[in-house]
């Protein structure tokens, strides 16, 4: 069941691509050379790394997508790598137990749940794309330790406006 919680600015590391629904890998496969650069640094996740999506055009099949690690405190970024934060305010959230690949229906129902219960997204629409505010997902198992993707839990954070 989703439910909304406040967050306060979350600084984080990431890398943005420009991907297709087939080319995920080249913006997810680069969470572990951030955590590598980080550790690198001296510096250690704050939390659980992301997929931030700023533009969904399924139409196109084009979305502008980061990936991130949050930091304790702000670092500068280096070549492609940038230093940002997630903004500060209230989200919807709801957790996703099982392989990302199943995903897909977590987030209907998130979105679902949303017009439902009335709370608008910090989304618009332009040119048939949808252009967030702050959309998460944070994958909160560690694949060291678990594997089994279908075992893995993920959280959905769509930030509200």
């Amino acid at each position: 069941m989703p439910h909304i919680i406040e967050f306060p600015e979350r600084p984080y590391i990431g890398v943005r691509r420009t991907i297709t629904m087939t080319t995920f890998g080249l913006v997810a496969d680069r969470i572990g050379e951030i955590i590598g650069w980080l550790a690198e640094r001296g510096a250690y996740p704050a939390g659980a790394p992301f997929l931030r999506y700023e533009s969904i055009d399924l139409a196109a099949d084009r979305l502008v997508v980061q990936a991130g690690v949050p930091v304790a405190a702000p670092l500068e970024g280096e070549g492609d790598l940038f230093a940002a934060v997630l903004p500060a305010g209230r989200y919807a959230a709801v957790t996703h137990h099982g392989h990302p690949d199943q995903l897909s229906g977590a987030i209907e129902a998130l979105l679902k749940w949303g017009e439902e219960q009335g709370p608008a997204w910090d989304m618009t629409e332009k040119d048939g794309a949808e252009h967030w505010g702050c959309r998460l997902e944070l994958f909160q198992t560690d694949p060291r330790v678990q594997p089994d993707p279908h075992e893995w839990d993920t959280e959905l954070q769509f930030r509200l406006a």
